[in-house]
């Protein structure tokens, strides 16, 4: 039996610190959109989307560094988050503002070289966006859920983008590249608002601006799940009509979005932690699955 099962934590290490402020979760969600939309543009060529998705995921893993660094103090606040690198004192602000800040600088940089000029603009208004304005704004404006999703989408957008610059010397987001943007940017708000609603409380010591712990608002996080869910439907089914994607991808995308949605309406019928909880293994689940429909789909249709 090891030690977590026994109830005791595991002892942190330095590389495991490290890691931790990069956000490893994020960073694998980013690391796979942007690899899907990367071999979704027909320009791609050998292991060219895999360099472009290894600096695009640099640049999100320095903004959660970024993240961690800024949230220190309210991350001490909270019950899940007080056991954190910088939080705990574990590891000084100075390495989580040196990792993210390197991370960002060199994922940039590594986009510029492999795809060129706009890419790397991109991604650096990305981390700004994130590191800069998203994350400190959490604490004033439960809105702030609406201005992360932006950067929080653009890795597929980014990554499709800069396999047609690298080709062409032209940014061009294409259709697949901006499908898997608004269906993620649909996506992460029933998955935020049932992370908000099971640590509201913790939110709430936090000082954090979440829509679920803010007095009287519950129904309306259970409302905006739904809605978005339901808007993440129409734009995964963009590629069919515009001659990108065939019948398997519209029927995996189609019976996804139907999962998806019936699991936030259940949350918009009823707040409760059940609800909640499916609502989140759902999301967690909607995503790599709608991916590999992409990829499938692409391997049917080629000559």
């Amino acid at each position: 039996m090891t030690a977590a099962a026994d109830g005791v934590l595991p002892t942190p290490t330095w590389a495991g610190d490290l890691l931790e402020l990069t956000k490893p979760r994020i960073a694998s969600f980013v690391l796979l959109a942007a690899l899907t939309a990367g071999w979704l543009n027909p320009e791609a060529v050998g292991l060219a989307p895999l360099w472009i998705a290894l600096g695009v995921g640099a640049v999100a893993a320095g903004s959660s560094a970024i993240n961690h660094f800024v949230e220190r103090r309210t991350d001490q606040l909270m019950e899940r988050t007080r056991r954190r690198p910088l939080a705990t004192g574990r590891l000084s602000p100075a390495v989580g503002l040196g990792l993210g800040g390197g991370l960002g600088v060199a994922g940039t940089a590594g986009l510029y070289y492999a795809a060129g000029p706009w890419s790397a603009l991109l991604a650096a208004g990305t981390f700004v966006l994130y590191a800069a304005i998203y994350t400190p704004l959490k604490r004033h404006t439960s809105l702030n859920t609406i201005v992360g999703a932006v950067p929080g989408a653009m890795p597929p957008l980014l990554a499709y983008g800069a396999v047609s610059e690298r080709a062409a010397g032209v940014f061009d987001g294409g259709v697949w590249g901006w499908t898997l943007f608004l269906a993620l940017f649909a996506w992460q708000f029933p998955h935020f608002l049932a992370i908000a609603y099971l640590y509201r409380e913790d939110y709430q010591r936090g000082g954090h601006a979440m829509l679920p712990s803010l007095p009287g608002a519950l129904p309306m996080a259970g409302r905006q799940a739904l809605l978005n869910a339901l808007a993440a439907i129409p734009a995964t089914l963009l590629p069919m009509p515009l001659g990108q994607a065939g019948a398997f991808y519209t029927a995996a995308a189609l019976v996804l979005g139907a999962v998806y949605a019936n699991a936030a309406g259940r949350f918009a019928v009823s707040q409760d932690e059940p609800r909640a909880r499916h609502l989140l293994r759902v999301s967690l689940v909607h995503l790599p699955l709608l991916f590999a429909a992409a990829l499938i789909d692409r391997l049917l249709l080629a000559p």
